[in-house]
């Protein structure tokens, strides 16, 4: 994955396989949302956390945006996580519970 569209199409790819969401667009995968919007559940939330740059010679030579995911469920035995924890370079971060649904944290590189 090369760009945030490309990690977009993937999440969208894993909800599609586990029958979460529709192909058309429609559903519950979230880019940055808004406070106000009202989310369907399962879901999975991403964003934009940090932009890593490496420096060679004092120049910038790579850099790597994070994003972290966080696939959200009320079932605590949800297949969502697993698929996630799949995509090259994602990474656990951190599991809680909040408002009786589960949330579980990744941070992935692209």
């Amino acid at each position: 994955m090369r760009t945030r569209l490309e990690l977009h199409e993937k999440l969208l790819d894993i909800l599609v396989a586990l029958l979460i969401r529709k192909r058309d667009g429609s559903g519950h995968l979230y880019f940055q949302p808004p406070e106000t919007v009202k989310m369907a559940y399962p879901a999975v939330v991403y964003s934009l956390s940090n932009i890593q740059i490496r420096h060679a010679d004092n120049q910038p030579y790579k850099s790597a945006k994070q994003y972290q995911i966080t696939a959200i469920d009320k079932d605590p035995d949800s297949a969502l996580p697993e698929r996630i924890a799949e995509l090259p370079t994602a990474r656990f971060n951190r599991f809680f519970v909040s408002d009786n649904l589960n949330h579980w944290v990744f941070t992935v590189y692209v």
